[in-house]
């Protein structure tokens, strides 16, 4: 597509391919014309220019039917200008190559609007070697790229650099801090490869770590120098993607620099005994801070600990400060030498920031972001901005003589603050002690903002696992409640999910899997095996067996290299069925666990009638098999993923059969109550699996459906109801 590229391709034959290459173009048009997932295919034959698309490709590109001339220039109209140079370049040099094709570009409709189409080909060669078609199929990826923008916004708002690297080590993206610290505009270094643009990165740390992630697909983390006109330490941390090296980094010159001023005082230290125990000591402080502050993922509580960790090393006692966004402070931390005022040291600091003074040497730290040091005279300057009378009395019992204020900061932000106090019988905190303070209010800092980024990482995980799974539907009298918990861990976003949906013969189909893996490409292959699914099971109106069987097929015809496990189930009525007050439930299962069965004298059991089958992407010519039962109204069916119930040191079987107990002992709840009920028992707050639940209640035909219930959501044509065949 693009500008013609049967130009300069060399000589064709007149005849056309062969008849080995048209079934293999037949082939290959079947595999990637397969209708789901909104796929479309084109077919572009060199020799006579004829470009070739089916119905979801006319549409996607803003044609009308019949309005497609089945040509280049009609391909290249829709084109947006600014990409087409680029598109035409790809599939020239696919042509030439008889290679593959792989670009993503925008289409402008004429109606003005403006869509994203992915599109992957292959050029086939005739029987003189030379191509003479290129097959391939393209989608609409415009929701992607939506998403793509609302994480760029997360990403320049964030206060580390972060930029990422394509497989030609050119830079794909730059945020504004990134600008920032390598000093060049975004403009400037989009596109360019990061050897020619920083080319004093070649040879050193920084080329051989990035390099070693891309070979081996594992993380580095390291720290080095880049000399002018950066002139400067930074801490690195990449991680090799499908998209390139994503690579964050700080500016940590400030903090080398304290450390070598503190290594270079305790190499001093060395020609005196007791300054070098001291030295030792200091640096034994700095170890148990940071061996605490990476012992717990509350880095809260760890950081309210400081003032254990700093008290009676560097002051007779201390209090610890937390700042959030806002700049609003609260004390969580506090402790002193002695026992017995210790209460005193919880007290003030519960009364000191109420009606603080805007004066107050703990609100200059925070606007400087540089510690606030008095040495002398400690109590009075303290009680003068104090605005409690609670205050000023708990201070002078303390008795402060000397104290400092340190910010603890963190990629260009003050996030808490560390107040040290000293007695009139200690001198003020000498200037090793001082480093020492410095760099344990650096690591606390920066273990506070981790935490914040931490928060943040886990809301969009879930935010984005969360937007691949859609509400699901509430046919009459079928109450459906569905619940998705990611894992504990950040960032983390993996393969469950779940579909409850209508088909048009009105059976309502209800959907539970589980893609293998708990990452990013995890999530991808869930999308798309259950976007096949869906279209498959609702095009098809088929049995289950026969819908994970055509999945499967699928699944391996457009090449989603995944395994997954799966359920699918029908519920369906016949008129006879209907009138006695029953519902037949159909199901097959591709290695998932069996559903659970809550009937409505309190009974519970597993269906699994059948031994679970072969997993999906395996083998997709297993024969696959239905199991049928009869159930009464007013019985609730579980559908679940493993990680409700397999747990580490606990057999599969235990954590089945406690699911059953927990639905025996709780399924007189409504059902969303019910729901949150077995989560709350079973998963555990650390869990290390993502849970996808989806709970079905059947309620009676002959009363109306109950409040609880909420009202029937069905697509807003809903297809008549057809009386189901058996399948």
């Amino acid at each position: 597509m693009g500008a013609d590229p049967r130009r300069g391709a060399g000589p064709v034959p007149a005849p056309g391919p062969q008849p080995t290459v048209e079934r293999a173009a037949e082939r290959l048009r079947w595999q990637l014309a397969i209708g789901a997932a909104g796929i479309g295919g084109f077919d572009l034959d060199l020799v006579t220019g004829r470009l070739l698309w089916d119905e979801r490709l006319i549409e996607l590109f803003g044609y009308e039917r019949g309005g497609f001339d089945e040509s280049l220039e009609a391909f290249n109209a829709r084109v947006h200008p600014e990409d087409l140079p680029r598109v035409s370049q790809a599939l020239a040099e696919c042509v030439a190559a008889c290679g593959e094709l792989e670009t993503e570009y925008r289409v402008v409709r004429p109606d003005g609007s403006t869509r994203w189409v992915k599109a992957r080909g292959k050029a086939l060669a005739g029987a003189s070697g030379t191509a003479v078609r290129v097959l391939g199929a393209a989608y609409d990826t415009t929701a992607e790229r939506e998403g793509d923008v609302r994480i760029a916004r997360v990403l320049e708002s964030m206060s580390a650099a972060f930029y990422l690297l394509d497989a030609r080590w050119r830079f794909a993206y730059v945020n504004a801090e990134a600008e920032r610290l390598l000093g060049r505009p975004r403009e400037e270094l989009l596109g360019g490869a990061v050897w020619e643009l920083f080319p004093a990165t070649v040879g050193t740390a920084f080329e051989d770590s990035y390099r070693r992630a891309v070979a081996t697909g594992e993380p580095v983390a390291f720290e080095a120098y880049y000399p002018p006109p950066l002139d400067g330490w930074y801490e690195i941390r990449a991680w090799p993607g499908p998209d390139g090296l994503s690579v964050y980094f700080l500016d940590i010159t400030a903090r080398r620099r304290a450390q070598q001023e503190v290594e270079a005082a305790r190499e001093e230290a060395e020609a005196a005994r007791g300054r070098a125990v001291e030295a030792a000591e200091r640096l034994r402080l700095i170890e148990r801070v940071g061996e605490d502050l990476a012992a717990t993922l509350d880095t809260e509580e760890a950081v309210g600990r400081l003032a254990q960790h700093l008290v009676p090393a560097l002051a007779d006692w201390c209090l610890v400060t937390l700042v959030d966004e806002q700049g609003g402070m609260r004390d969580i931390g506090s402790w002193h030498a002695e026992e017995a005022m210790r209460p005193v040291v919880g007290a003030y600091r519960r009364a000191r920031l109420r009606g603080l003074g805007e004066h107050a040497p703990l609100y200059r730290a925070l606007r400087t972001g540089r510690p606030v040091v008095v040495e002398h005279g400690a109590t009075p300057l303290l009680v003068d901005v104090l605005g409690s009378d609670e205050a000023r009395e708990l201070l002078q019992r303390l008795a402060p003589e000397s104290f400092v204020m340190l910010p603890l900061g963190a990629r260009g932000r003050t996030v808490g603050l560390v107040s040290l106090f000293r007695g009139a019988d200690r001198a003020p905190l000498p200037p090793q002690d001082l480093l020492t303070a410095v760099e344990v209010a650096d690591r606390a800092g920066l273990a506070l903002d981790n935490a914040r980024l931490y928060t943040q990482q886990q809301r969009i995980a879930e935010g984005l696992q969360r937007s691949l799974l859609t509400a699901p539907v509430e046919p009459d009298h079928v109450q459906v409640a569905v619940r998705y918990q990611p894992a504990a861990a950040a960032a983390q976003v993996g393969g469950d999910w779940y579909d409850a949906f209508v088909v048009p013969d009105g059976a309502t189909v209800l959907v539970i899997g589980d893609v293998m893996g708990h990452d990013v490409e995890a999530a991808a292959a869930m999308s798309q095996v259950r976007s096949l699914l869906r279209g498959i099971a609702y095009s098809s109106g088929a049995a289950p067996a026969t819908v994970l069987a055509s999945l499967d097929a699928a699944m391996q015809g457009l090449a989603v290299d995944t395994t997954a496990t799966a359920l699918v189930a029908r519920l369906e009525q016949v008129r006879d069925e209907r009138e006695r007050d029953v519902t037949r439930l159909r199901w097959s299962s591709a290695g998932h666990l069996p559903p659970v069965l809550l009937a409505p004298d309190g009974t519970v059991s597993a269906l699994s009638a059948h031994p679970p089958q072969l997993l999906l992407g395996v083998d997709p010519g297993t024969r696959r098999t239905d199991a049928a039962i009869t159930v009464d109204r007013g019985s609730t069916l579980l559908l679940y993923t493993d990680g409700l119930v397999e747990r580490r040191g606990s057999s599969l079987e235990g954590g089945v059969e406690r699911l059953h107990d927990a639905v025996a002992e709780l399924g007189g709840l409504e059902l969303e109550a019910l729901c949150d009920a077995v989560l709350e028992r079973l998963v555990p707050a650390d869990h290390d699996d993502d849970v996808a639940l989806v709970a079905v209640r059947l309620h009676p035909l002959d009363r109306p459906r109950p409040p609880e219930a909420g009202p029937n959501r069905v697509p807003p044509h809903p297809p008549t109801p057809l009386t189901p065949r058996a399948r």
